[in-house]
């Protein structure tokens, strides 16, 4: 199917309200109850088209579109759509503070016990995450981006005063999220003869060399990673950082589940998640590096920092957040494409440094090399190499291929990933816990959707965007069809006989996702069409023969003639100019005016033959 983002945003929005929205009430929660990530998830998949998006925009009545209109109908009218987006920014504070005002980032119902017969205990369900701190930082800056534009169109009074102090709340968890992310951030280093430092090297090494020479070129391709590592963080990372003083070791950096044991304090943070003691494995986790570097995008985007809305000690954790997004990207960018040959990347599934496998992880690297050639300006070459990655994950995961009976490639997407949340064993003497991840299909189709902006190449483009639509399919196909209809997630609608029997209630990390593929579709759609070299050649060649042709006819002119046929040739004129100005930068266009000009020279043609016939 094709990919239509206002179509489709338009539709979850409707079936959210329709699912939410109950007696001038919304219901928070859904398949996996209420809590910091499923509350920020929820909320974003209305936020985020809203502030990223201009045709979505919500906070001024008077340009909200009219089919956004008909979606809030049951809300009111467009002049209390601005006032229900500030009850909802609200009640998720409130939800998710303390009573002393303090933000909560816990895990809550998210976390899982690994152990058969141990429920995690209530202790470990408040252990923060970075999924919601980086949730959270997403959220605090839409909101506040939307409650700056809201107020001057709000009504002053009760209402205004409720969007200064909601706008300090915000703020308030705006900073602690940031300062979660800083201390979250993790280098962890190894002896190359250790079972980490072999599993790196056996990951790095697909086409056999000696074990020497893979040490040797990893510490020169790294080496200006390391010396930034050394220079520009040390902020919540001071012990670990101080490690890479020691060339002969090996290092990994990103971010682990959360806060890890031994993590620096943020002194100049005015709240306890500065302080407070780390229980984390430090180690770098791929789904939470991800999930962080997703965050911080949002922070440090262009855009972001034009609109003003950090303060001082924002300011200063922003530079500390950019400076990790920077160098964790630069890090597995060049793990993934290492080598002269073959990339460890092409060598699915990929390896993690304890050792562990899947092609989730290979997936994960993905997406964090297509961020990196984003801000970079790929190659058409790493593009092409992504491109058949990504089609073998695709088929791998079941997405473009039919799954076979108790196929293993399904537990991909049903169950999901379990990923163990290493020293959580360590807290309340309760069990170890897992965090569990499904959103394969969804990670495959954002990174597709932005890797298709990148090409300059007609079949990988096309490949990439083929792909897309079939993976578009298969989420379509996991829509709910009863309860929260039209919302996700149905993994048997994908992977059964298509019933659609076994969920009725939402997945807000699911939805959300999906939401996040159909604002990068829209970003997507958005650029302009790229202007391929090949349609370039046929243009200049095309244009030059149109021009030719064009001064034979004006060779039998008369420069005082003002017949029909001058007016015509006049027109070939402007087409042809219009075609010469735009060549560089819009070659399909200029072969649309060239062929107008070569049909209008060619009518001329077929007229001066039929009239000499004639005479």
């Amino acid at each position: 199917m094709r990919i239509q983002p206002r179509e489709q945003i338009l539709g979850i929005w409707r079936s959210m309200i329709n699912a939410c929205w109950k007696d001038g009430e919304w219901e928070w929660g859904g398949v996996h109850g209420s809590n910091s990530i499923s509350d920020s998830e929820q909320l974003l998949c209305l936020l985020y088209p809203a502030t990223e998006i201009d045709i979505f925009a919500l906070h001024d009545p008077d340009r909200i579109e009219q089919d956004v209109q008909s979606v809030f109908e049951s809300i009111g009218g467009t002049t209390r759509i601005g006032a229900f987006i500030v009850l909802l920014l609200s009640s998720y504070v409130r939800k998710n503070s303390t009573e002393d005002g303090l933000p909560i980032f816990a895990g809550g119902s998210y976390v899982r016990s690994g152990e058969e017969g141990r429920e995690p205990t209530r202790v470990q369900q408040q252990l923060e995450i970075v999924d919601s701190f980086s949730m959270s930082l997403t959220v605090c800056m839409a909101g506040l981006r939307f409650l700056r534009d809201y107020r001057p169109r709000a009504r002053p009074g009760q209402l205004t005063e409720q969007i200064d102090e909601l706008s300090v709340q915000l703020s308030r968890r705006l900073t602690a999220a940031m300062t979660g992310l800083v201390r979250s951030f993790v280098v962890n280093t190894m002896r190359p003869k250790s079972h980490e430092g072999q599993s790196i090297l056996e990951m790095l090494n697909p086409t056999g060399r000696t074990e020497q020479t893979v040490i040797t070129g990893i510490r020169a391709s790294l080496e200006r990673v390391r010396a930034r590592l050394r220079s520009d963080v040390s902020l919540g990372q001071e012990e670990s950082v101080r490690e890479l003083e020691d060339e002969s070791l090996l290092f990994e950096c990103g971010w682990s589940w959360g806060i890890p044991i031994g993590a620096s304090p943020v002194d100049f943070v005015d709240s306890p998640i500065g302080t407070v003691a780390g229980v984390a494995e430090s180690r770098p986790s791929l789904y939470f590096t991800v999930v962080a570097l997703d965050g911080i995008n949002d922070l440090v985007s262009p855009r972001a920092g034009e609109l003003g809305l950090l303060d001082e000690t924002q300011h200063r954790l922003a530079q500390a957040l950019r400076t990790r997004w920077e160098l964790t990207q630069r890090y597995w960018s060049i793990i993934a494409r290492f080598g002269e040959d073959s990339w460890p990347l092409e060598d699915i599934p990929w390896q993690t440094s304890d050792g562990e496998q899947s092609d989730y992880y290979s997936l994960i690297v993905s997406a964090v090399l297509i961020e990196d050639l984003v801000r970079r300006n790929a190659s058409d070459d790493d593009l092409t190499r992504a491109v058949a990655i990504f089609d073998e994950l695709a088929g791998r995961g079941r997405i473009i291929r039919r799954p076979m009976k108790d196929d293993p490639s399904v537990l991909l997407h049903r169950p999901g990933v379990l990923l163990r949340l290493r020293g959580t064993e360590r807290v309340d003497n309760g069990p170890l816990l897992h965090w569990q991840v499904s959103d394969f299909s969804a990670v495959l189709l954002k990174r597709m959707l932005q890797a298709a902006r990148l090409s300059n190449n007609v079949a990988a483009r096309d490949k990439l965007m083929e792909l897309s639509k079939s993976t578009m399919d298969h989420l379509h196909s996991r829509i709910l069809r009863r309860g929260a209809i039209g919302l996700w997630d149905d993994p048997a609608g994908a992977f059964s006989d298509g019933s659609h029997t076994e969920e009725h209630m939402p997945s807000w990390y699911m939805t959300e996702r999906v939401i996040e593929c159909l604002v990068a579709a829209e970003h997507t759609y958005r650029e302009p069409p790229p202007n391929w070299p090949e349609l370039q050649t046929v243009a200049r060649v095309m244009l030059n023969t149109a021009e030719h042709r064009f001064d034979q006819e004006m060779l039998g002119v008369s420069v005082d003639d003002y017949s029909d046929n001058r007016a015509a040739l006049d027109g070939v004129e402007r087409n042809i100019d219009e075609a010469r100005r735009l060549i560089r930068e819009d070659a399909a266009t200029t072969f649309v005016h060239t062929l107008d000009a070569l049909r209008e020279l060619d009518k001329l043609a077929a007229a001066r033959r039929d009239a000499t016939r004639n005479v």
